[in-house]
């Protein structure tokens, strides 16, 4: 299995089967296709992972395709413009993403919810308790919004950053949140109350341009219904 990533900000994925080799996404994420391919649509690991995976932004039914000839080509697309990011997986590895960031994965890696532990970080860290978790072995793809810029943290690095900025970051990252201090700073900073802390060690991908920034700006523009 090999891919492509094509264009810059409405980016596109072209995946190249063999024989046998399969990859599964979410229902309706197949953009085209050639080749002599079969799919398989189901909830994958039962309807209880299937509606764990819903609170995450998932689909209940994801679709399995798995090339029955020679070779085949299959295009997936971004929901929103951005980056699509290859996620490469060791056995047992794993990344922690946020909600409704999972593109494609080979049929080997394992997608699954992850609940932050921390009532805080929950209530306050922008994406609420439920984000999503890919293990591996395999690759599988994120799509994010935006530009993505990624940082190591050392061991007891800590960085400081908007909630909604924050695309997906290793386990071994402590995720926490802090408030902002000074009275000014919370009623006039245009950052709100709290702000995510990331402590290392481990990577963190960040994104330029949150889902709810793009929402908020794109909203001033629309027509309103007139009384």
């Amino acid at each position: 299995m090999k891919y492509e990533i094509h264009g810059s900000t409405l980016q596109t994925l072209d995946i190249y089967l063999n024989q046998g080799e399969s990859l599964f996404t979410e229902s309706g994420g197949m953009a085209w296709m050639t080749g002599d391919v079969e799919m398989s649509t189901n909830t994958r690991g039962g309807l209880m992972k299937g509606l764990a995976r819903s609170l995450a932004g998932e689909s209940l039914f994801l679709t399995t395709y798995t090339c029955q000839g020679s070779g085949a080509l299959i295009t997936f697309t971004p929901e929103a413009p951005g980056s699509i990011i290859p996620v490469e997986l060791q056995a047992g590895e794993s990344r922690i993403c946020q909600k409704d960031s999972f593109m494609v994965a080979e049929s080997t890696v394992d997608l699954e919810v992850h609940f932050r532990k921390k009532l805080g970080a929950g209530i306050f860290g922008g994406e609420g308790f439920i984000l999503q978790k890919l293990t591996g072995p395999g690759t599988a793809w994120a799509e994010i919004a935006g530009e993505v810029r990624s940082y190591n943290l050392k061991p007891g690095q800590t960085m400081r950053v908007d909630p909604g900025h924050i695309a997906m970051y290793e386990p071994s990252v402590s995720y926490d949140i802090t408030r902002v201090k000074g009275a000014r700073n919370i009623l006039f900073g245009g950052e709100g109350l709290f702000l995510a802390t990331l402590t290392g060690p481990g990577k963190v991908w960040l994104q330029s341009l949150p889902l709810s920034n793009l929402a908020s700006t794109l909203s001033r523009y629309l027509p309103t219904k007139s009384s």
